[in-house]
């Protein structure tokens, strides 16, 4: 079976090949190198290889140093040695070599080391080729990937510089970005100027390193010889290649720059929305021309840039805007009240991190107020935009409005909601409204969704005084819950009344309550001047950041022209119990002779008499007298008598027979000064009377 297959396939004669016509098949030739003697002997297509004829070789190595330059030959002896030394086998090295004609060309060597039984090199076997056209593939092919990595590494800043301009708010932030190690820079440029076209001038808003500012070029005109303005009028860039080019195109810009080594630039027009709105320039100092793919990848970097300008310039017309009308919405001027120290600060949020301000319902007010009262007001309307600082300014004259006509704060709180829930807006606001009796230090808050307020004492120590509150302003009209609740502060003289926004008190990972306390440590240590001690409140809140901005008013009742009190005492007189009035007319009568007022002390103790009388028969709950000593401009006693009752008492006509509807009248001819507050769900009914100094 094997032979009829043997004899079935007809092999060709020459079958098989020898070494000889396989080489040079394949543009090879073969030596044999004899270490010993030094014959160095080719076979035809060697010769060919080294472009060499028979007669011209005299078949000893070193006659092939006319064709080996002696740097090659140099590289060739030492890779040999070193082979023989390390006792391998094979080498193989690429070289070039000399034709007839003089030029060089790339070939290839390989040969095999053979020993004697001792290991000692005796002869070396090999071939030789023409490597010319490999190695211009090879480089060929890492040309090629040169290119594309030159290429990709273009097209990756243009991504990775559209990415960051995508969070750039504002004209300083693109340039910060354009800057940035990972923006424009890694193209190779090593300034950059930039320009706005505004009013028909070119405005420079970024002229590259320190000391590259070219006198004069602030501010351009667009038909000026300048490469900015020659791209900004033809809407087409403009490339410079050599410094040559540059001095002969634009000589009064050259002779500004040639201390910067510019070897090449590029300026682009910005274009968005088919016109100008600025030009850029890369300058370079390491590179002279543009290819085609570099141009391509400039102008495409420039309409990203150009988009961003726009995105940037809109945003700071908008912020312009909507800052202008927040400062307007805001009090222009904080009045000046006897009797106590005033501090107000705004802060406006942070956004992006450090990348620009933004702005909110966040507001304060101070609101002067008849007999030697104050009102203090600190909100915020939901949301951060124009429409939040509009809803603000109306609600802040609304609650100034409601104050002024003398409403309680509880109504002036409650009037406000209805306002803000008739408005057409979907916003609701936070609300704090404190109302301050500077004679007295009695402090009268009524709270809408907002947080509460602190107090700093004269000593130093601060504490977050809780409050009773109702539902924001808006909603508890919405559900019909206007019913504000009273809380009250006594504020002594030297005590300071902190109210805020919750953008002072939040903190991240925190919740509100570690807010309140670090902010009342914070006070504590605080200077004890209000404007100083907001100052550092403020700087702490711009340091932490935050996304939300934040309103502060610090007022501080002061102890020097405002009445302060002298010494307090307070007896709580319950219905039914006549031992507990008689302990009132007791402590009011001993307490009068005490302070040195017994020229008065019937006045008072009647007036005193009436008044809890009054309270105990028109009321279901018990009464508090308080009685203390105001001193300031003149000294004073004040009787107060406290009770649940939110009705009002009213003066009325006794009759020639009637026992009852004398009091008030009583009231009002007996002492010097008397009114009545609300407190909480009730009422306090006072009266003072002047007294003669200790």
């Amino acid at each position: 079976m094997a032979d009829r297959g043997a004899s079935a396939l007809s092999l060709p004669d020459d079958w098989p090949a020898h070494p000889e016509p396989i080489l040079a098949l394949n543009r090879m030739g073969s030596f044999d190198w004899d270490l010993d003697s030094g014959l160095f002997h080719m076979d035809a297509q060697a010769h060919e290889v080294f472009d060499l004829r028979p007669e011209e070789f005299d078949g000893r190595a070193e006659s092939l140093t006319a064709r080996v330059p002696h740097a090659e030959s140099s590289r060739l002896d030492a890779l040999i040695a070193q082979a023989m030394k390390d006792g391998r086998e094979n080498y193989g090295a690429y070289f070039r070599l000399r034709c007839r004609d003089g030029t060089l060309r790339w070939t290839h060597t390989q040969g095999c080391i053979r020993r004697d039984g001792t290991g000692r090199p005796r002869r070396i076997v090999g071939i030789v080729r023409d490597a010319t056209e490999e190695i211009a593939e090879i480089a060929g092919h890492r040309a090629q990937a040169a290119q594309d990595e030159a290429r990709r590494r273009q097209i990756n800043v243009v991504q990775v510089a559209t990415a960051a301009l995508a969070h750039a708010r504002t004209v300083d932030d693109v340039i910060h970005v354009l800057k940035d190690t990972h923006g424009i820079t890694r193209l190779g440029a090593t300034s950059l100027v930039m320009g706005l076209v505004e009013a028909g001038r070119i405005r420079l808003v970024s002229d590259g390193p320190d000391n590259s500012f070219v006198p004069g070029t602030r501010i351009t005109r667009i038909d000026e010889p300048y490469p900015m303005s020659e791209a900004v009028r033809t809407l087409s860039p403009r490339f410079i290649e050599s410094p040559e080019e540059f001095a002969e195109r634009y000589p009064g810009l050259w002779s500004n720059i040639t201390h910067l080594d510019v070897t090449s630039a590029a300026y682009l027009p910005l274009i968005a929305q088919a016109r100008p709105i600025g030009a850029m320039g890369l300058l370079y100092s390491d590179r002279r021309g543009f290819s085609p793919e570099d141009r391509t990848v400039l102008v495409a970097l420039g309409s990203s840039i150009a988009q961003s300008l726009q995105r940037a310039m809109l945003y700071e017309q908008q912020m312009d805007l909507a800052e202008g009308l927040q400062q307007a919405m805001l009090p222009r001027t904080i009045p000046s009240v006897p009797g106590c120290d005033v501090a107000v600060r705004y802060r406006a949020a942070t956004i992006g991190g450090a990348l620009g301000r933004d702005i909110g319902g966040d507001w304060y007010d101070l609101i002067p107020l008849p007999g030697g009262r104050v009102g203090a007001v600190i909100g915020d309307v939901q949301g951060h935009d124009t429409h939040a600082a509009a809803v603000m300014g109306q609600l802040r004259i609304v609650l100034r409005a409601y104050a002024a006509e003398g409403h309680t704060p509880a109504t002036v709180m409650a009037r406000a909601s209805v306002f803000l829930d008739e408005l057409d807006t979907d916003r609701f606001a936070t609300c704090l409204y404190a109302e301050a009796d500077l004679a007295t230090g009695v402090v009268q808050v009524v709270r809408a969704g907002h947080i509460d307020p602190l107090v700093r004492h004269s000593d130093g120590t601060c504490r977050r005084m809780p409050v009773e509150g109702g539902l924001p302003l808006g909603l508890s009209a919405e559900f019909g819950r206007l019913d504000y609740p009273v809380g009250t502060i006594e504020l002594d003289p030297g005590n300071t009344l902190l109210l805020c926004t919750d953008g002072l008190v939040e903190q991240p990972g925190a919740d509100l309550d570690d807010g309140m306390q670090s902010l009342a440590a914070h006070v504590a240590t605080g200077p004890g001047d209000v404007r100083e001690l907001a100052d550092r409140l403020i700087d702490e809140a711009e340091e932490r950041g935050g996304d939300d901005d934040v309103a502060l008013l610090l007022l501080c009742r002061r102890g020097l022209d405002a009445p302060k009190s002298g010494g307090r005492l307070q007896q709580h007189v319950a219905p039914g119990d006549p031992e507990a009035l008689t302990e009132a007319r007791h402590m009011i009568r001993a307490a009068v002779r005490a302070w040195g007022a017994e020229d008065r002390v019937d006045e008072i103790e009647l007036v005193a008499d009436e008044l809890i009388t009054n309270s105990l028969m028109h009321t279901e709950g018990s009464a508090i007298v308080t009685l203390r000593v105001l001193t300031g401009t003149d000294r004073r006693l004040r009787v107060e008598v406290e009770d649940s009752s939110s009705a009002l008492p009213r003066p009325r006509e006794a009759g020639e027979s009637g026992v009852s509807g004398r009091g008030l009248l009583l009231v009002e001819l007996l002492t010097d000064v008397w009114g009545v507050e609300a407190r909480g769900g009730g009422k306090c009914v006072w009266s003072e009377f002047v007294v003669p100094q200790r």
